[in-house]
């Protein structure tokens, strides 16, 4: 039976004001009785969108230093990084933060790489990639794994979305999906946007993560380990 985390304070540092509505089912349905603290800071989508693949301004890790200090001023129990882009952030910062940190991305990771060594890694953002597969490598390292890694990158997917099209996007990425399934034991959904399409892959012929779902369970399991413990 689950513990009652009512007192619990979950932190989320988002890089976009589009994830604050991308989590919030996950939220509601996972760890309704947490309070949940948002700091959004659009500059820094713009800013790292701005730059070329796999290149972060400084100054975006330097803000998610700031943000998670703040945060932990008020006293919450864990942090969450809601970004994909700049997931380093929370390696950068743990020295620095008392609070533990996660990234939106890794619990699917660490699901991905345990359940096969071909992970198909499907995004629609650019300079996601180099980020996402990084992460993915990361965790494969770390769980002792060798994977292979197989990338789709469906930018146009994304400005479909852009221009107010969700169902033209989810049906690209079904497509996707069905395609990449072919060849891999497992698939990594970039992007916590994507998480959209959830209720059309319950019937997959691989296991599909998406971000939403495994972190926000994900935190409720640390932070129902905490319970009892000091903030």
């Amino acid at each position: 039976m689950s513990k009652n985390l009512k007192g619990k304070k979950l932190g989320i540092i988002h890089a976009a004001l589009i994830t604050t509505r991308a989590v919030q089912k996950y939220i509601d349905e996972i760890i309704p009785e947490v309070e949940v603290v948002h700091w959004v800071d659009d500059t820094i989508q713009n800013t790292n969108f701005a730059c070329p693949p796999g290149v972060i301004p400084q100054k975006n890790y330097a803000k998610f230093v700031q943000a998670a200090l703040s945060q932990e001023e008020y006293g919450v129990d864990l942090i969450l990084l809601a970004c994909s882009t700049f997931n380093r952030a929370v390696e950068y910062a743990r020295p620095m933060i008392k609070t533990p940190l996660l990234q939106i991305d890794r619990p699917m990771m660490d699901l991905a790489v345990r359940h096969g060594r071909r992970i198909g890694l499907l995004a629609t953002v650019p300079t996601t990639v180099p980020a996402s597969e990084r992460l993915l490598r990361l965790a494969a390292q770390e769980a002792g794994s060798e994977i292979t890694v197989e990338l789709r990158l469906c930018s146009e997917a994304f400005q479909v979305l852009k221009a107010g099209d969700p169902e033209k996007h989810n049906e690209m990425l079904i497509q996707e999906i069905e395609t990449l399934s072919g060849s891999v034991d497992a698939i990594v959904m970039a992007q916590v946007s994507m998480t959209a399409l959830e209720p059309r892959l319950t019937n997959t012929r691989v296991p599909v993560y998406n971000s939403g779902r495994t972190a926000f369970s994900k935190i409720r399991e640390i932070l129902e380990s905490r319970e009892g413990k000091a903030s």
